[in-house]
């Protein structure tokens, strides 16, 4: 029973991994659809919505039933509990991804501003470097690369207030309209790097037990210090000892 209730564990992960995945990839077509004004690719980001969805509340509902089923202890639980956090951070990148493929749409007929759409471009690269990063910690449950993430988010950030200056600049009214809306989806942008840094830092607290900032890490980190793990709550799906209720 233990061996089988270890492996459901390994599922419900590795599950978790493959949804964000395909939501970093939803995330790659989001952003050229809106640069290019690609109505076809964005009204499938849409249409896949769904599917999305229905995805992570199977995931919830296996965490619910893994949790009522078999009395996991304070390791597992904190396990099962940051992995419905995660889930419902990719979720939201999700839906965001959703949101700039409807400004896809609703722009693509109108002025645009080649400076603008340089700002998205250049800023969906970095939001692609982070969600690597976030994923690629969560498979090897790396504290290093979580550690790496605001740095990776604080450039996006720039951008972002870089498309209050380029509005200044705009005049025209259809113009202006068509801006708001780009800028509303780099705003988007913007927070899907927040969600994933978020994800980065529930993933400390899995690994070491302890609520820390990544900043926070990041500093231990170079300090040569690394985080210790909780005793008896080491968060790795490998470890087949019992541990005490």
């Amino acid at each position: 029973m233990r061996e089988m209730f270890r492996q459901d564990l390994h599922d419900v992960y590795d599950e978790t991994v493959e949804v964000f995945e395909d939501v970093a990839r939803i995330v790659r077509k989001a952003v050229p659809s809106l640069v290019q004004g690609d109505e076809e690719l964005a009204q499938e980001i849409i249409d896949g919505d769904e599917e999305i969805n229905e995805r992570t509340i199977t995931i919830e509902e296996k965490i619910l039933q893994i949790t009522a089923t078999q009395s996991p202890v304070a390791r597992d639980v904190r396990l099962l509990q940051t992995l419905v956090s995660i889930i419902m951070h990719i979720e939201r990148i999700g839906d965001m991804s959703v949101s700039i493929a409807k400004s896809a749409i609703r722009t693509a007929d109108g002025p645009s501003r080649q400076s603008m759409l340089d700002l998205i471009q250049a800023q969906g690269n970095l939001v692609y470097r982070v969600l690597d990063t976030t994923i690629e910690a969560m498979k090897s449950e790396d504290l290093e690369l979580a550690a790496k993430l605001p740095e990776l988010d604080e450039p996006i950030d720039e951008l972002y207030k870089q498309f209050f200056r380029e509005i200044t600049r705009i005049k025209d009214k259809k113009e202006l309209k068509w801006a708001s809306k780009m800028m509303l989806a780099s705003r988007y942008l913007e927070r899907i790097a927040d969600h994933s840094v978020d994800i980065g830092e529930r993933l400390v607290f899995l690994i070491t037990g302890e609520r820390a900032t990544l900043e926070e890490l990041a500093e231990e980190i170079l300090s040569d210090h690394k985080p210790e793990r909780s005793d008896g709550h080491g968060s790795s799906l490998d470890d087949d000892e019992d541990d005490e209720e």
